[in-house]
C-alpha cells in the first residue's frame, strides 16, 4: 500500500512541483489550497504525513495544526512557509509541528525529510496489546497468531484504543476521530461498531465505563464491569 501525503498549499505552482517530486517517489498524494478542506481531507483520507503552508485561506496553518494535534499527536506534520520570524517558528513548535521549513527549499531536501519522518513512523507501525497485534501500515490485525478480518472503521477504532491504552474514550471523541468534528449522525452509532469489533477480537478486550465511554481493559480493571 502506498503511503499517503496531504499537501496544503495555496501557491498552485509550488504545490504542483511538490506533488510531482513526491509522485516520482511513489507516494499517494492528496491536495488542497485551504485550511477547511485540509481538515476534511485529514479526517476522510487519513494521510500518513502532512505538508502544511502557514498562510492559507479560510483557516490558517496554525489553526489546522492545532486542530489536528488535538486528535492525533503522532502524524508527522511539516510546516512549509515563507514566514521565518522567530515568533512564528516558536509558535509552530509549541503547536507540535515536527519540522518548520522556510521557503524557498530544495525539493530534494524536502523529499528527504518526508522519507525520514515516514521511516521513523514505519518503525512504530505495530501496536500491541495483550494478544492483539495491529500493524497500522499494512493494516492487518492478528489475535494471537491468527489474522482477523475487520472493516476499515473497526480498524480505525481499534487503532484509536491502542494509541490511548490508559484513557477512557468518550463516544464524542471516537466519533470525531472517525468521522470528523462536523459529524451530525447518531452518536450511538459507535456502540454498534464496538459491538461488532468485540465479537471479532474478544469481548474482554474493550471495557465499557458507565457514563463515560470505553477503554482497553487492563489488569487492574478485572473487577470492573
Amino acid at each position: 500500500m502506498k503511503l499517503k501525503i496531504l499537501i496544503v498549499e495555496d501557491d498552485l505552482k509550488l504545490k504542483r512541483i511538490i506533488k510531482d517530486f513526491l509522485l516520482n517517489e511513489n507516494f499517494n498524494i492528496i491536495e488542497t489550497d485551504n485550511g477547511e478542506d485540509a481538515l476534511e481531507l485529514y479526517f476522510s483520507e487519513k494521510p500518513n504525513l502532512i505538508i502544511l503552508d502557514l498562510m492559507i485561506p479560510k483557516l490558517n496553518g496554525f489553526e489546522v495544526l492545532k486542530e489536528i494535534r488535538f486528535h492525533n499527536k503522532d502524524i508527522p506534520i511539516i510546516m512549509l512557509t515563507a514566514r521565518g520570524d522567530e515568533e512564528d517558528i516558536l509558535k509552530g513548535y509549541d503547536f507540535k509541528v515536527n519540522e518548520y521549513i522556510i521557503k524557498p527549499v530544495s525539493m530534494k531536501i524536502l523529499v528527504a525529510k518526508v522519507k525520514s519522518f515516514l521511516r521513523k513512523d514505519l518503525v512504530n507501525s505495530e501496536l500491541i496489546f495483550k494478544d492483539l497485534t495491529l500493524n497500522t501500515k499494512e493494516r492487518t490485525l492478528k489475535v494471537k497468531d491468527n489474522f482477523i478480518d475487520i472493516s476499515q472503521k473497526e480498524f480505525e477504532i481499534l487503532t484509536l484504543f491502542l494509541k490511548n491504552k490508559n484513557k477512557v474514550l468518550t463516544r464524542e471523541e471516537i466519533i470525531t476521530s472517525l468521522w470528523g468534528y462536523d459529524y451530525y449522525g447518531d452518536i450511538r452509532a459507535i456502540d454498534s461498531q464496538i459491538k461488532r469489533l468485540r465479537k471479532k477480537i474478544n469481548q474482554d478486550y474493550i471495557l465499557t465505563v458507565r457514563g463515560l465511554g470505553y477503554k482497553l481493559k487492563e489488569e487492574n480493571d478485572e473487577n470492573k464491569k
